[in-house]
């Protein structure tokens, strides 16, 4: 399948790594569905591409809402037939409060969001990739660092990006026999509007206070786009894109 018939649905869509994802299909020339919960931000992401006329639809969408995420899939096949990768990026953290004083209502909105959420977009892009003809597709999910080793006081986010992997690893098992490949990329300190407070200081494992480096945002839409060429025979089933001199091979 050419590259220019390919159709992504990309979830955050509106700012960090889902616009930078976003921007790169778009320059690849895929079609892309930009999901997200503010129309204005989504438009903003379109506007930033270039030749997007045409090839991009704006959806806004609750990842938390089983029927909005239904919308959201019949809305892109209405609009491009089919549906070839699913980037599920939608995501959103819990203030760093240690884990006796995190209240059940924040922890549930976490796993709402960062998991069901990702669940609910993958099981309506199985639904699709298994009845479309071709069949088959791409499903690729943002975990983070956090999917390997925790930060302090990050509970609720830790434990749905450890669920993530959980989430590819089965997806991949039982999407096989329908042609349908999941993998997942483990994202560390990109610089975005929630990884900006990394440069001005953080707390380390340590306790100390400690600035990271941040990288480049539009190398990990590089990187998902990578994943996405792939043909399907192949798959990449992790993948780490970090800020080089982060503190993660040593933290703790």
């Amino acid at each position: 399948m050419s590259t220019l018939s390919k159709v992504a649905i990309v979830t955050g869509a509106g700012s960090g790594v889902g616009r930078a994802v976003s921007l790169a299909f778009l320059g690849a020339g895929y079609r892309v569905v930009l999901a997200g919960r503010r129309q204005d931000a989504l438009h903003e992401t379109i506007a930033m591409a270039q030749d997007a006329q045409g090839r991009a639809l704006a959806k806004v969408t609750d990842v938390c809402d089983a029927s909005s995420i239904d919308d959201l899939f019949d809305a892109c096949v209405a609009a491009f037939g089919r549906l070839d990768v699913l980037f599920n990026n939608a995501g959103i953290g819990a203030p760093a409060v240690p884990i006796d004083e995190l209240p059940i209502e924040t922890w549930r909105h976490v796993v709402d969001t960062n998991l069901t959420g990702s669940f609910l977009c993958t099981r309506a892009a199985v639904k699709q990739m298994k009845s479309q003809d071709p069949q088959g597709g791409r499903i690729i999910n943002n975990g983070s660092i956090s999917a390997y080793a925790p930060r302090p006081n990050s509970i609720a986010y830790t434990a749905t990006k450890h669920a993530m992997t959980g989430l590819t690893r089965s997806t991949a098992l039982d999407g096989r026999r329908f042609n349908i490949a999941c993998g997942q990329i483990d994202i560390g300190n990109a610089e975005t509007p929630m990884a900006a407070r990394m440069a001005k200081g953080v707390p380390q494992a340590n306790g100390e206070i400690a600035a990271e480096p941040l990288m480049d945002v539009t190398h990990v839409g590089q990187s998902v786009l990578h994943m996405a060429e792939l043909p399907l025979q192949s798959n990449v089933l992790f993948m780490t894109v970090m800020a080089t001199n982060m503190p993660y091979v040593g933290r703790g």
